[in-house]
C-alpha cells in the first residue's frame, strides 16, 4: 500500500505550554484513522498542524511525499479536505451550491461542465442528490455533515480531515455519516483522520487508532491490538470491560481510576 500521509517529528506549543511532542506516523491510502484521547491531548492540535493552520514549531508533514510547507494554499486544498464540527453561520445557499465551494480550488473564470458533473455524482454517493436544491440552512445537523463531507469530497483531496465528525448526531446519523466516510475512503483510495471521543465508535470505523496523551503517541494501531484495559486505564484513568463487537472491541466503562501518564 502507499503511503498518502507522513508526519515526522511534528511539535508544537501554545507559548511556552507544549501540545504536541514528537509526533511521528504514517497513514496509508484506503486508511482511516482515529486520534483519540483525554481532552487536552493534543488531537484537534496535530489536524490544525496538518491543515497547516497552526505552524508546528519543528518537524515535517508530508503529503504524497511532498512537504506542505512548500505547497501553497491553492494546490493545498486540492490535497486537503476540512469537515468542521458544526457549520452554524454559513451563508444562506442551496446544497448544490454549499458542495459546489469544493471546487473552488479547480475554478479559475468559470465553472466548467465537469465541475458541476463532480458535485452531482458527489450529492448521488452521499444520498443527497434529493435535497440539491433545498437551503443549507434548513437542514437537520446530520444532513448538514453529510453536505459539508459532500464539499470537502468535491475537492479529490487525498487526505480528509474531520474534528468530532459525530459530535451534534444522533445515533442513527452518527454511523450513516462515519459509514459513507469509510465507504468513500476505500472507494477513492484516500485517507481520513478524526479527532473521536467515542472509542466504540473509533473501534467500528477505524483501520487504525492512534492514542494520544499529553501532547504524545501513547500508542498506534489496529483497534483490536491497542483497545484495551491497560492503555484505556493509562491515558484516560478509566478502568472497562472489553467486549467484542461484530469482530471488534466494545468498551464498557466502569469506574475512574487514577491515570498513569
Amino acid at each position: 500500500m502507499a503511503i498518502k500521509l507522513k508526519v515526522r517529528g511534528v511539535s508544537f506549543n501554545y507559548g511556552s505550554r507544549p501540545a504536541l511532542k514528537n509526533i511521528t506516523l504514517s497513514i496509508n491510502e484506503g486508511e482511516v484513522v482515529s486520534l483519540v484521547g483525554p481532552n487536552g491531548s493534543g488531537k484537534t492540535t496535530l489536524i490544525k498542524c496538518i491543515n497547516k493552520v497552526l505552524k508546528p514549531k519543528q518537524g515535517t508533514i508530508l503529503i504524497k511525499g511532498r512537504d506542505i510547507k512548500k505547497i501553497k494554499l491553492k494546490g493545498l486544498s486540492r490535497l486537503l479536505g476540512y469537515v468542521p464540527q458544526s457549520a452554524a453561520h454559513f451563508f444562506p445557499s442551496t446544497v448544490f451550491d454549499t458542495v459546489l465551494l469544493g471546487r473552488k480550488p479547480y475554478v479559475n473564470w468559470r465553472i466548467s461542465p465537469r465541475d458541476k458533473e463532480t458535485v452531482s455524482q458527489i450529492l448521488s454517493l452521499m444520498g443527497l442528490e434529493g435535497m440539491a436544491l433545498r437551503q443549507f440552512n434548513e437542514l437537520s445537523g446530520g444532513e448538514r455533515q453529510k453536505a459539508l463531507i459532500a464539499r470537502a469530497l468535491a475537492q479529490e483531496p487525498q487526505v480528509l480531515l474531520f474534528d468530532e465528525p459525530t459530535s451534534n448526531l444522533d445515533l442513527r446519523h452518527q454511523l450513516e455519516v462515519l459509514g459513507i466516510v469509510k465507504s468513500a475512503v476505500k472507494k477513492k483510495e484516500i485517507v481520513a483522520i478524526m479527532a473521536m471521543h467515542d472509542l466504540n465508535l473509533a473501534s467500528r470505523f477505524s483501520d487504525k487508532i492512534i492514542f494520544l496523551c499529553k501532547g504524545k503517541i501513547h500508542d498506534i494501531g489496529e483497534p483490536r491490538r491497542v483497545l484495551t484495559r491497560e492503555n484505556i486505564r493509562r491515558v484516560y484513568g478509566v478502568d472497562v470491560i472489553i467486549s467484542k463487537n461484530l469482530g471488534n472491541p466494545h468498551i464498557i466503562p466502569i469506574a475512574p481510576t487514577a491515570a498513569e501518564e
